[in-house]
């Protein structure tokens, strides 16, 4: 099991790392070349700039059991396809109960936006939504070294 983050638009990387350093995980951080990202811990891979770059590494690099934190519905969505959990950077998780609900409500909201329309504003991030991130991660740690024992 390894933890890889959508580093293109993941904050939250101190609690990531601390919880991962707690069950001693590797923590993959994908980003391109646009971004500047460094870290103690993590193994940082900068990939090529380009439509979906980071994506496509994150899900062809994705091992049944991994954790995969990402903002991206679509990511997640191939990700739970392969046997991995995913985790939104909020501390939301997302599964087959809830996957095709936010791929639609995604689409959605590209309708209205094509059509002139407005969807909702971006919540500023919280502390509460670090603790959340930090407390989802670890369950979904401790969940997959309980299906690997």
């Amino acid at each position: 099991m390894k933890i890889i983050v959508d580093g293109d638009g993941c904050p939250g990387k101190a609690y990531i790392e601390k919880a991962a350093k707690e069950y001693d995980i590797e923590v993959v951080i994908y980003c391109d070349m646009h971004h500047y990202i460094t870290s103690d811990y993590s193994k940082v891979v900068i990939v090529e700039s380009g439509f979906q770059s980071v994506d496509m590494y994150i899900i062809n690099n994705a091992v049944k059991g991994d954790i995969i934190i990402t903002q991206d519905y679509g990511v997640a969505a191939m990700v739970l396809g392969r046997g991995c959990y995913a985790l939104n950077p909020k501390g939301s998780v997302y599964d087959d109960k809830n996957i095709d609900r936010l791929l639609f409500e995604r689409h959605i909201s590209q309708k209205v936006r094509r059509s002139g329309g407005r969807t909702g504003t971006h919540k500023k991030r919280t502390e509460e939504d670090d603790l959340k991130l930090y407390n989802s991660l670890k369950r979904l740690i401790e969940k997959g070294l309980e299906r690997f024992e």
